[in-house]
This record gives C-alpha cells, structure tokens and sequence, in this order.
C-alpha cells in the first residue's frame, strides 16, 4: 500500500541554521523551515540575499556554520561525508553557469547520470531523446556546448537535472536565458515532474512566472527568510 505524503518525512528540514564564508558576516542566519515531499516553491529574494548559498546546503555543496540541516531524514551533521554522494544522488540540481562538460554531445551531457546508475545504453538514449524533444532541442542533440547558445545551454542542464527523475529538484534562475515561451514550458516540466512525487525549489525573479504559477514562496531577504504561501497551495511548514 501506497503511503499517503503526510506520513513521510520532510525532504528537508532546516532548523536554526546559519552560514558564513571563513570569517566574514553570516550570509544566512537562523533559517527555519521544512519541506514536505511532492511540494513545490518558488525560492526569490533580491540579488545578494543568499538564494544561492540556501540551494547550495540543500545540494551539499557546503555545510552549515550552526544549527541543524536534515535530507531524506538524514541529519547531515552527523552522517560521514562519503554518505553525501549516496544522498546526492536523490538531487537534480540546475547551476546558473550551466557546468556542462564541452567535450561531449547535449545527449551525452544529459546521459551522464543515468550512465553512473547503470542504465542500459538503448533506454538511456530513448529517455535522453524524448527529455531533449521536450524541452525544444530535438534538432541538436549531437551539438557540443561551444556551438550553442545561453539558452540552449540552460536548456541541456536542465534536462540532466531531471533525467533521473530526482527526489529533490533544485533550480537557481532556470529561466533566465530563454524567452517567456519556453519559460512556461520548462514550468510545465517542473510542474509534471513534481506531480510524480519530486520535490520542487526553484530560485528565480520571473515575477510574471509567480503570478502565473501560484506556488508559495521561500523569501529571502539580508539572509534572513520570510515563507509567503501561495493562496492555492501550501507545503511548507
């Protein structure tokens, strides 16, 4: 029997957490908040409020100074640092500055992930195909990152992020290089993948995108977060 979602751990739980680079001024302070699993945010805040840094605990990229971070209700402060690529491994992650290897094709790119689980090479293609198709890049698929442009790029790191169909998707400004058109496509994708259980953060400024799609919000400002639901959903606590 299915379990329903409201008995399942959160996906993350942030509680008291706070993060400073060396022995400069915390960027985030006292963050507190958790994510049910299936729920769906849209992260904002200004440039240099710590939307970047905030993804970047949740995708283990860095650690917290204080408090206490849990993933797929493991404690992260606790747990031995060569669990963390086991625990990555839940995570799609879409980077600002794309980080796609320019020696291989978008299919090979996008492929990776489902090469390091094991897949066999005839579905890893027909998955990568049809992700590609989606998200409008089905005539460059054999193309290397160098001939593509902004858009593109973005459009290729995307597709590798949900290739394998994440527990957790975490998207910093994922729209920012593609016109409004395929913005509200690459939504409708986040949206059909979280409808199958995913896990959905995305970070952006698309205002027109917030008002279309009625998500609540993870707000951040100095650092500091304010949680703005959505008046139609609500999975934060």
């Amino acid at each position: 029997m299915q379990k329903n979602k409201a008995s399942l751990p959160n996906i993350v739980e942030f509680e008291d957490v706070g993060l400073r680079y060396g022995q400069g001024p915390e960027v985030l302070k006292d963050i507190r908040f958790s994510l049910a699993p299936g729920s769906f945010h849209f992260l904002t805040g200004e440039s240099g409020a710590g939307k970047t840094s905030l993804l970047s605990l949740m995708y283990l990229a860095n650690s917290p100074t204080r408090g206490r971070l849990s993933l797929f209700d493991t404690d992260v402060n606790e747990e031995n640092r060569k669990k963390f690529p086991e625990i990555r491994r839940n995570i799609g992650v879409v980077f600002q500055d794309f980080r796609l290897l320019d020696h291989l094709t978008a299919q090979e790119n996008v492929a990776l992930p489902l090469r390091v689980m094991g897949i066999k090479e005839l579905e890893i293609k027909r998955h990568v195909n049809e992700l590609l198709s989606w998200v409008g890049l089905e005539d460059h698929i054999n193309a290397k990152p160098p001939t593509l442009a902004g858009g593109q790029k973005q459009r290729v790191a995307i597709a590798r992020a949900l290739i394998n169909r994440p527990k957790l998707l975490l998207a910093d400004e994922p729209t920012g290089n593609v016109d409004d058109r395929i913005a509200t496509r690459l939504l409708r994708l986040f949206i059909e993948l979280n409808k199958i259980g995913t896990t959905v953060v995305i970070a952006t400024h698309n205002e027109g995108l917030i008002e279309r799609f009625p998500f609540p919000r993870i707000h951040l400002s100095s650092g500091r977060l304010k949680i703005l639901p959505s008046a139609k959903m609500s999975g934060i606590k």
